[in-house]
C-alpha cells in the first residue's frame, strides 16, 4: 500500500482520505494514459536527473507515449518513409526510452504494488531443485499473474492433500527464465534454470507439468516434451505453441485456472517413467529491490557513494540479457562477472544472467572471497554478495532508478557516473531495446554478439562513437568476455578520473 500511494503521488494523484482501491483505480487509469496519450512526455521520465532530461530535450528524444513511439517507428520503417539513417536511429532511441522509462518501469512498479516489493531471500538454483518424491511444476515466461496464482494454488491445503493421496510428498514449484525470477524475488521459489536449460530440465523426467505464458519459450518445446510424461500448458491468447494444451488465463479466472492446472499436474505424477536429476542445488540469495538496497544503506545512497569515492568499490556494472545458442552456455556471463568482481566492481544482474551467476556461486555472502579486497570489505560489512539479483528482464529499470538516485545525490548526470552495462550473450529483440535505453540514458553498454548493423559503417560508427556526442554513452562490441571485462573496467576508470577520483591504469 505504501508503494501504491507513493507511485500515485508521482502521477499527481491526491491520495489522502482515499481507500486503497480508489487510489489503485486512479493510478491504473493514469498509467494507461502513458500508452496512448499525446503530451510532452511519459510520466516517469521525471525520475531521471534534470541534466539527463535536458539531454533528451536537446536531442529531441524525450518519449511522448509508449504506443505512440512504437507506432511511429513502424511507420518510419515502412517502405518509402524515413530513409535517413540518423533520423531512423534517433527515433529508435526515443522508442527505447518509452520502454525503459515508460512501459517496463510501469510494469515493474505495478508488479511490486500487486505482489509485494522484493526483499532478499535465500533460495536454490539449477536443475537439482527438482524433487524426485514430489510433484514438480515448472513455470516459464514473463507474466507474474500466472506464476503468482499457480504459487498460491500449490500451497493450498486442498492441493497438498491431493498430492499426498496420489503418493507424492508434496508439491514443488520451480521457475525458469523471468517468471521464475519474479517468484524468486518475492517468494524465494527455487530456479531450475535459465533459457537454454529448458529442454535439459524436461529431460530429467521429473517435470510433471510446465506452464508457460509468453516470451523466451522455444517454439518446439512442446515436441521435445512429448518424449516424456510432462504436460505442457500455454496460458496466453497471444502466445500459442504446437503440442501444448491451452488454458487461457485472465485476471478474473486466474485463481481457478491455477487450481485446475495444479490438480492436473498432481494426477500426472503417477505417469512418470525413469527420473534422473543430475546435480545438487546451489544456494543463492536473490531479491534486491531499490527499496531494500537503500534500506541496507540506511535509506540513502551516501554509503555507496562514499565507498566509490574511497575507491573500495571502483564502480558498478549491470550485466543483463539472454543466453545465446551460439555461445557456450553461461560462459560469457560467468567469465565476465568473475573478472569484474575481482577488480572491485560491484555487479547487479537480471534475467537469465542472474541464474548463470547464481549457479556459479556468486550470489551467496561467502562469494566475497572471489572479489577484490575493496569490494570484499564493503560487501562483508553489509552481509551481501558481490553480485546482486535485481529481478527479471523487465526489472532492468531498477538499474535506471538506482543510477538516477546516485546521480541526483552527486549533482551530476548519469553519464558522469562510473557505471556501465553489459549483455554478453544477448539474442532477444527486447535485449536490443534494453541496451538502447541504457545507452540513451547515459550508460555505456557492452554487447557480446555483434548486432546485425555491419552492412552500414555509418550506423556502426554512430552506435560505437557518435552517440557519445548526443547522449554521453555508446555501445562497445566484444565477444571475448575477458576482453569485455577490460573494456568495461576502462570505461569505469575513465569516469572516475573525470570526476576527480583516483583512477587505475588498465
Amino acid at each position: 500500500e505504501e508503494k501504491l500511494r507513493r507511485v500515485a503521488r508521482e502521477y499527481g494523484i491526491q491520495t489522502e482520505g482515499k481507500d486503497v482501491l480508489t487510489v489503485a483505480g486512479e493510478l491504473a487509469d493514469a498509467m494507461m494514459e502513458d500508452y496512448g496519450m499525446r503530451r510532452k512526455s511519459v510520466t516517469l521520465v521525471n525520475r531521471a536527473p534534470e541534466k539527463r532530461r535536458k539531454v533528451w530535450e536537446k536531442a529531441g528524444i524525450t518519449p511522448r507515449g509508449i504506443d505512440r513511439e512504437t507506432s511511429e517507428m513502424m511507420h518510419r520503417t515502412h517502405m518509402g518513409v524515413d530513409n535517413d539513417w540518423v533520423s531512423l536511429l534517433t527515433q529508435g532511441l526515443r522508442n527505447a526510452l518509452s520502454d525503459g522509462w515508460g512501459g517496463s518501469m510501469i510494469a515493474t512498479e505495478v508488479s511490486d504494488i500487486l505482489f509485494g516489493v522484493p526483499a532478499p531471500k535465500p533460495t536454490m538454483v539449477n536443475a537439482g531443485v527438482l524433487k524426485k518424491g514430489q510433484v514438480n511444476i515448472v513455470v516459464h515466461g514473463h507474466n507474474p499473474v500466472v506464476s503468482e496464482m499457480v504459487s498460491k494454488a500449490c500451497i493450498s491445503e486442498e492441493m497438498l492433500a491431493l498430492a499426498k493421496a496420489k503418493g507424492a510428498a508434496g508439491i514443488n514449484l520451480v521457475g525458469v527464465c523471468c517468471t521464475g525470477n519474479e517468484l524468486l524475488m518475492r517468494r524465494g521459489i527455487a530456479m531450475a534454470g535459465n533459457h537454454l536449460m529448458t529442454e535439459l530440465i524436461l529431460s530429467t523426467g521429473a517435470v510433471d507439468m510446465m506452464i508457460v505464458d509468453y516470451q523466451c519459450i522455444m517454439p518446439s518445446i512442446g515436441k521435445a516434451a512429448a518424449c516424456y510424461h510432462t504436460k505442457m500448458i500455454s496460458t496466453s491468447d497471444k502466445a500459442r505453441f504446437p503440442g501444448m494444451e491451452h488454458h487461457e488465463f485472465h485476471p478474473d479466472n486466474a485463481e481457478e485456472k491455477a487450481k485446475t492446472l495444479v490438480k492436473a499436474a498432481i494426477e500426472n505424477f503417477g505417469n512418470r517413467k525413469q527420473v534422473y536429476i543430475p546435480v545438487a542445488p546451489q544456494e543463492a540469495v536473490g531479491g534486491f529491490s531499490i527499496e531494500t538496497i537503500l534500506g541496507a544503506l540506511g535509506g540513502t545512497p551516501a554509503p555507496l557513494i562514499d565507498a566509490i569515492k574511497a575507491g573500495k568499490i571502483r564502480g558498478a556494472v549491470g550485466v543483463v540479457g539472454c543466453n545465446n545458442p551460439k555461445i557456450k552456455h553461461d560462459y560469457g556471463h560467468v567469465t565476465l562477472i568473475k573478472k569484474l568482481i575481482e577488480n572491485d566492481i560491484l555487479v547487479v544482474d537480471t534475467g537469465c544472467v542472474s541464474v548463470a551467476s547464481a549457479k556459479a556461486g556468486f550470489k551467496v555472502p561467502s562469494a566475497i572471497e572471489m572479489a577484490g579486497p575493496g569490494l570484499k570489505e564493503i560487501c562483508g560489512a553489509l552481509g551481501i554478495p558481490p553480485v546482486l539479483h535485481l529481478g527479471s528482464c523487465v526489472d532492468n529499470v531498477r538499474i535506471l532508478v538506482l543510477v538516477s538516485a546516485l546521480a541526483d545525490a552527486l549533482g551530476v548526470d548519469i553519464s558522469d557516473l562510473p557505471v556501465a552495462g553489459s549483455a554478453p550473450e544477448w539474442y532477444s529483440e527486447k535485449a536490443v531495446t534494453i541496451g538502447v535505453y541504457c545507452v540513451a540514458s547515459g550508460i555505456t553498454t557492452h554487447l557480446g554478439p555483434m548486432p546485425p548493423v555491419t552492412g552500414s559503417m555509418n550506423v556502426v560508427k554512430l552506435l560505437t562513437e557518435g552517440l557519445n556526442d548526443v547522449v554521453g554513452a555508446t555501445f562497445g562490441v566484444e565477444p571475448d568476455p575477458e576482453k569485455a571485462a577490460v573494456f568495461l573496467t576502462k570505461v569505469i576508470e575513465k569516469k572516475r578520473k573525470a570526476l576527480g577520483l583516483d583512477s587505475r591504469t588498465v
